[in-house]
Protein backbone atom coordinates (compact mmCIF):
# COMPACT_ATOMS: atom_id res chain seq x y z
CA UNK A 1 0.00 0.00 0.00
CA UNK A 2 2.82 2.40 0.84
CA UNK A 3 4.44 1.70 -2.55
CA UNK A 4 1.17 2.62 -4.27
CA UNK A 5 0.94 5.79 -2.17
CA UNK A 6 4.40 6.79 -3.44
CA UNK A 7 3.16 6.80 -7.07
CA UNK A 8 2.35 10.11 -8.76
CA UNK A 9 -1.42 9.65 -8.29
CA UNK A 10 -3.22 12.47 -6.47
CA UNK A 11 -6.54 10.70 -5.74
CA UNK A 12 -6.28 8.60 -2.59
CA UNK A 13 -9.58 6.79 -3.34
CA UNK A 14 -8.02 5.57 -6.61
CA UNK A 15 -5.06 4.16 -4.67
CA UNK A 16 -7.36 2.54 -2.12
CA UNK A 17 -9.42 0.93 -4.93
CA UNK A 18 -6.20 -0.38 -6.52
CA UNK A 19 -5.12 -1.87 -3.21
CA UNK A 20 -8.49 -3.62 -2.72
CA UNK A 21 -8.26 -5.14 -6.23
CA UNK A 22 -4.61 -6.08 -5.60
CA UNK A 23 -5.62 -8.02 -2.48
CA UNK A 24 -8.56 -9.66 -4.27
CA UNK A 25 -6.36 -10.86 -7.12
CA UNK A 26 -3.63 -12.19 -4.82
CA UNK A 27 -5.59 -13.57 -1.89
CA UNK A 28 -9.10 -14.16 -3.22
CA UNK A 29 -8.40 -15.36 -6.75
CA UNK A 30 -4.80 -16.66 -6.39
CA UNK A 31 -3.46 -14.81 -9.42
CA UNK A 32 0.28 -14.73 -10.08
CA UNK A 33 2.83 -11.92 -10.33
CA UNK A 34 0.46 -9.07 -9.48
CA UNK A 35 2.33 -5.79 -10.04
CA UNK A 36 1.13 -2.21 -9.69
CA UNK A 37 1.96 0.38 -12.35
CA UNK A 38 1.18 4.08 -11.99
CA UNK A 39 -0.18 5.83 -15.07
CA UNK A 40 0.23 9.48 -14.06
CA UNK A 41 -1.23 10.73 -17.35
CA UNK A 42 -4.54 9.03 -16.53
CA UNK A 43 -4.19 9.40 -12.74
CA UNK A 44 -4.76 5.66 -12.39
CA UNK A 45 -2.99 2.73 -10.77
CA UNK A 46 -3.07 -0.25 -13.14
CA UNK A 47 -2.35 -3.82 -12.09
CA UNK A 48 -0.60 -6.31 -14.34
CA UNK A 49 -1.24 -9.92 -13.36
CA UNK A 50 -1.34 -13.48 -14.65
CA UNK A 51 -4.44 -15.56 -13.98
CA UNK A 52 -2.41 -18.76 -14.40
CA UNK A 53 1.32 -19.27 -14.02
CA UNK A 54 2.23 -19.58 -17.71
CA UNK A 55 -0.34 -17.25 -19.28
CA UNK A 56 0.25 -13.71 -20.48
CA UNK A 57 -0.27 -10.64 -18.35
CA UNK A 58 -3.70 -9.04 -18.10
CA UNK A 59 -4.26 -5.38 -17.23
CA UNK A 60 -6.67 -4.53 -14.42
CA UNK A 61 -7.79 -0.93 -14.07
CA UNK A 62 -9.28 -0.32 -10.61
CA UNK A 63 -11.80 2.53 -10.48
CA UNK A 64 -13.89 3.67 -7.50
CA UNK A 65 -17.63 3.38 -8.18
CA UNK A 66 -18.23 7.14 -7.84
CA UNK A 67 -15.82 8.06 -10.68
CA UNK A 68 -17.75 8.87 -13.87
CA UNK A 69 -16.64 6.97 -16.98
CA UNK A 70 -17.57 8.35 -20.38
CA UNK A 71 -17.00 6.40 -23.60
CA UNK A 72 -14.13 8.78 -24.42
CA UNK A 73 -12.53 8.17 -21.02
CA UNK A 74 -12.86 4.39 -21.44
CA UNK A 75 -11.27 4.57 -24.90
CA UNK A 76 -8.41 6.66 -23.45
CA UNK A 77 -7.88 4.07 -20.69
CA UNK A 78 -7.78 1.21 -23.22
CA UNK A 79 -5.33 3.02 -25.50
CA UNK A 80 -2.91 4.10 -22.76
CA UNK A 81 -3.14 1.27 -20.22
CA UNK A 82 -3.42 -1.86 -22.39
CA UNK A 83 -0.43 -4.05 -23.09
CA UNK A 84 0.34 -4.64 -26.77
CA UNK A 85 -1.13 -8.03 -27.80
CA UNK A 86 1.06 -10.91 -28.97
CA UNK A 87 -1.11 -11.34 -32.06
CA UNK A 88 -1.51 -8.12 -34.11
CA UNK A 89 -5.08 -9.15 -35.03
CA UNK A 90 -6.11 -9.21 -31.36
CA UNK A 91 -7.74 -5.96 -30.18
CA UNK A 92 -6.38 -4.07 -27.17
CA UNK A 93 -8.13 -4.97 -23.92
CA UNK A 94 -8.18 -4.14 -20.23
CA UNK A 95 -10.35 -5.32 -17.37
CA UNK A 96 -12.13 -2.55 -15.53
CA UNK A 97 -12.42 -3.34 -11.81
CA UNK A 98 -15.15 -1.15 -10.32
CA UNK A 99 -14.79 -0.96 -6.53
CA UNK A 100 -17.71 -0.12 -4.23
CA UNK A 101 -17.12 1.51 -0.81
CA UNK A 102 -17.89 -1.82 0.94
CA UNK A 103 -15.01 -3.46 -1.05
CA UNK A 104 -17.31 -5.21 -3.53
CA UNK A 105 -15.57 -5.50 -6.90
CA UNK A 106 -17.20 -5.96 -10.30
CA UNK A 107 -14.92 -6.88 -13.21
CA UNK A 108 -15.71 -5.87 -16.81
CA UNK A 109 -13.46 -6.80 -19.71
CA UNK A 110 -13.26 -3.98 -22.24
CA UNK A 111 -11.83 -4.28 -25.73
CA UNK A 112 -11.16 -1.80 -28.49
CA UNK A 113 -13.80 -3.03 -30.92
CA UNK A 114 -16.10 -6.02 -31.06
CA UNK A 115 -14.96 -9.49 -30.00
CA UNK A 116 -17.03 -12.57 -30.76
CA UNK A 117 -17.65 -14.67 -27.63
CA UNK A 118 -16.60 -18.32 -27.46
CA UNK A 119 -19.49 -20.73 -28.09
CA UNK A 120 -20.83 -22.70 -25.09
CA UNK A 121 -19.53 -26.25 -24.63
CA UNK A 122 -22.84 -28.09 -24.86
CA UNK A 123 -25.21 -25.50 -26.25
CA UNK A 124 -28.13 -27.79 -27.06
CA UNK A 125 -28.61 -29.07 -23.49
CA UNK A 126 -27.88 -25.69 -21.94
CA UNK A 127 -30.38 -23.91 -24.17
CA UNK A 128 -33.17 -26.40 -23.40
CA UNK A 129 -32.62 -26.20 -19.63
CA UNK A 130 -32.40 -22.41 -19.66
CA UNK A 131 -35.49 -22.13 -21.85
CA UNK A 132 -37.50 -24.37 -19.52
CA UNK A 133 -36.46 -22.28 -16.49
CA UNK A 134 -37.33 -19.01 -18.22
CA UNK A 135 -40.64 -20.42 -19.43
CA UNK A 136 -41.59 -21.57 -15.92
CA UNK A 137 -40.82 -18.10 -14.53
CA UNK A 138 -42.82 -16.36 -17.26
CA UNK A 139 -45.95 -18.47 -16.81
CA UNK A 140 -46.15 -18.48 -13.01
Amino acid sequence: FTEMMALDISDSTQIYAAFIVYLDLLEGRNWHEVKHIGVAELQLVCLHAREKQHEGFQVMVPVPVHVPLSPDRMREIIKKAALPPDDPDTPLSVTLAIVESDSTIVYYKMTDGFVMPDPPDDSEDTDNKQWRKKRKKLFR
